[in-house]
């Protein structure tokens, strides 16, 4: 199960786990580590390592490490395609030291040398876990005089339109670190007011005295020209030289006051955060002997150096969940379904994505502790459901599961580590879905008596013995996920029956032929090894910049020197960027877009454009693009309404080669069941059910079950009437019987 820390599971600590890719003594192969924060499947958490493979150091050609959820590490040989595994637990309180022990102890069992790691890859949730537990740096703000309260006034919009009680978030910055100085632009960029510059250096001096370690600096319209921001950041370092300085303009430059000043004093408040932990990791790193530059996992799915992401942290909130869809869109390619909704459900959360044409969707506005955080980002939606969900009776007597969740420690009563709360994890033990053996392969124990202990509590306050508690508490987490599976779906105007499930985390499989059987999703996909896929992902991923820049202008032929000049403007921020990366330019691609609306509105849709060239002739197919795109997804088209460009977008990609596939199993498909044991199906309620081991599973090997598929890494349920095939990639291709 897997423990990732979102929105709704402040209450995991630390939870941070990076990424890692390795790349082997071949110059033409490439790898990749992933460390992510624990990963906990159903037989318990972390300290377990194995070798897929023969992987001696002689044989090694590429290697690919992965931490997930709880500490998962993979490495992989990319010219064999062997991996050896490592997991362990997370330490809260020094996420790089658990990193660097697991990265240690890996190579140490896979008898690989430190210098042969060619590429290392870290996917963080740290920058979300600190937000959301207010583990930031205390910081400052620089903005225009009158415009102290904008982060406090926001958008005036209540979370609860009939709880006028619910408290209002906290701003990333306190009104009392807010500092206004004389100077302003107008909305082209065109002074108003110079800007006061004695009155910078008095900021200055007054943040010292606060304590501050950042400071934001959030000047109106600096998205039109951002010479006020960068002559007040370089201000404000000439006096203070180890200053941590955030300006909008180089966090977002796009137009929205609120969304770019909570987006950048977010930012700065993560930045001293940030670059301690990463210089920890680097440096523990280099003492190991990895030569290789460490790389970070970023929100849009593409990976960039530390120095671009101790700039930018707020690019890391989905970097974890964000390695999951990559591979997964990756391996929908490569068994011909391009259409998918993945599914990643761990310990604390499950998080659901729309692929489509072998693309996942994209979202450029999220929210993180209450306030819009403009980033570009996968369109990754998270709930608070997971293995460690919690069943609760609320005061009306009706069951409930989650947000609140059990987390690593003490985790579901199963893991005897204290937990006394029933969870979805005890609720499967209870059903026979998961095995009551030692976890991890005895490694650690397991407590099924406490499973059952927990349930028959909750069950005994609304009357019902533990397997029907249990059976209420998958049935009711099972419907909070199809909830999640619609927004990102239904809600988008797309048909989830024209999808495959992918379902992977640790509890994903467990749950997802009968979420897709009540969507009426006809297929779900389990890969080889579910649990890894998020680390694995990062193996998949290139490395990406974006790039935006606001130009309010209509669209018509008037507006093509406005525009023109913003090309140019993101044409020098991606060179800049890709010189940073120490990326040559003939392995990288540019995707450049437009995001338009009819004059008047208050929303944005994003077309591609085909390349950084515009005139007449683009201007008028992308007004005609609109008008389709704008009807296929709201109902209706304006064509006489004028249309206007809002902001040009550039994203800079260069991918990695594809990690080869695992060699496939020696062990004969035909000691595939291993034994049998009652499990609870809704059809059938208990029935003797066989359980196969799918390390015996080999291409080709079908049945119908039910059945129960266990490995190290994850459960899989194949109920009654459902239909299971392993394909030639050794995926488990499940038909879902209506």
């Amino acid at each position: 199960t897997d423990v990732r820390d979102h929105q709704q599971r402040a209450h995991d600590v630390g939870q941070d786990m990076p990424q890692h890719d390795a790349r082997g003594m071949h110059a033409d192969d490439t790898g990749g580590l992933h460390i992510f924060l624990g990963l906990l499947d159903h037989r318990g958490t972390a300290h377990n390592a194995g070798v897929a493979g023969d992987t001696s150091a002689g044989g090694l050609a590429r290697l690919d490490w992965s931490i997930v959820d709880g500490t998962d590490l993979v490495l992989l040989d990319r010219k064999s395609g062997h991996r050896a595994i490592h997991k362990l637990p997370t330490i809260p309180d020094d996420p790089a030291r658990g990193i660097l022990d697991g990265v240690t102890a890996l190579l140490k069992s896979a008898g690989v040398a430190a210098r042969d790691v060619g590429f290392f890859v870290h996917g963080t949730t740290l920058a979300t876990n600190a937000i959301l537990q207010r583990r930031t740096a205390k910081t400052g703000m620089v903005t225009n005089r009158g415009f102290r309260d904008v982060l406090e006034i926001g958008r005036q919009r209540r979370p609860s339109f009939y709880n006028l009680s619910t408290p209002k978030p906290v701003p990333p910055v306190t009104r009392d670190c807010i500092v206004e100085v004389a100077g302003r632009l107008d909305e082209r960029g065109c002074i108003v007011e110079p800007l006061d510059e004695d009155a910078v250096r008095a900021a200055g001096r007054a943040f010292r005295e606060m304590g501050v370690a950042s400071v934001a600096v959030c000047f109106l319209h600096a998205y039109a020209n951002p010479a006020h921001e960068g002559r007040a950041r370089d201000i404000l370092r000439e006096d203070w030289p180890e200053l941590y300085i955030s300006a909008s303009a180089e966090v977002l430059r796009e137009f929205r006051e609120f969304e770019r000043f909570a987006s950048t004093a977010m930012n700065a408040s993560l930045q001293p955060v940030l670059d301690r932990y990463l210089r920890r990791l680097a440096d523990g790193l280099a003492r190991l002997g990895i030569t290789a530059p460490p790389l970070v996992m970023q929100s849009n799915g593409g990976a960039v150096s530390l120095p671009t992401v101790c700039a930018a942290p707020i690019h890391t909130f989905f970097s974890g969940p964000a390695g999951g869809v990559v591979a997964a869109a990756r391996l929908g390619r490569e068994i011909a379904i391009p259409d998918m909704i993945t599914f990643d459900m761990g310990g604390t959360s499950s998080d659901v994505s729309l692929i489509r044409g072998g693309k996942p969707g994209k979202r450029g506005l999220r929210e993180m502790a209450g306030f819009p955080i403009r980033i570009p980002a996968l369109d990754i939606h998270t709930i608070g459901a997971g293995g460690g969900s919690i069943a609760w009776i609320d005061p009306g007597g009706l069951l409930k599961v989650g947000p609140q969740s059990a987390g690593a420690d003490p985790g579901p009563a199963l893991y005897g580590r204290g937990g006394t709360d029933a969870t979805v994890t005890d609720a499967n033990i209870v059903l026979g879905r998961l095995s009551g053996r030692a976890l991890l392969g005895g490694a650690m124990a397991a407590f099924p008596d406490l499973s059952l202990a927990a349930l028959t509590r909750l069950g005994e306050g609304i009357g019902l013995d533990a397997p029907a508690a249990a059976a209420g508490i998958v049935e009711i987490v099972n419907v909070n996920m199809m909830g999640a599976i619609r927004t990102v779906s239904v809600e988008r105007g797309e048909d989830p029956r024209t999808c495959a499930l992918i379902a992977f985390g640790g509890a994903g499989p467990l749950h997802a032929v009968e979420i897709a059987r009540e969507l009426g999703i006809g297929h779900v996909i389990v890969p080889p090894r579910p649990g890894l896929l998020s680390a694995s992902g990062l193996l998949d991923a290139g490395r990406r910049g974006d790039f935006s820049v606001t130009r309010l202008v209509a669209a018509a032929p008037q507006s093509l020197a406005a525009l023109r000049e913003g090309l140019e403007i993101l044409d020098a921020s991606g060179c800049a960027w890709r010189q940073a990366e120490g990326l040559d330019a003939k392995n990288t691609k540019n995707e450049w877009a437009l995001d338009l609306r009819y004059l008047g509105q208050a929303f944005e849709l994003t077309l591609p454009l085909d390349a950084a060239r515009i005139d007449a002739a683009v201007l008028d197919g992308l007004a005609a693009q609109f008008h389709q795109r704008h009807e296929s997804l709201n109902g209706y088209a304006m064509p006489d309404h004028p249309v206007e460009i809002v902001t040009l977008r550039l994203g800079v990609v260069a991918k990695n080669p594809d990690p080869m596939a695992e060699p496939p199993a020696r062990t004969p498909a035909a000691e595939a069941i291993v034994s049998r044991r009652p499990v609870w199906f809704r059809e059938t309620g208990f029935v003797d059910t066989p359980i196969h081991d799918r390390a015996h599973l080999g291409p080709g090997y079908h049945f119908t079950g039910p059945a129960v598929i266990e490995q190290s890494d994850a459960t899989t349920i194949v109920p009654p009437g459902a239909a299971l095939l392993v394909d030639a990639a050794r995926c488990l291709r499940i038909e879902v019987a209506a």
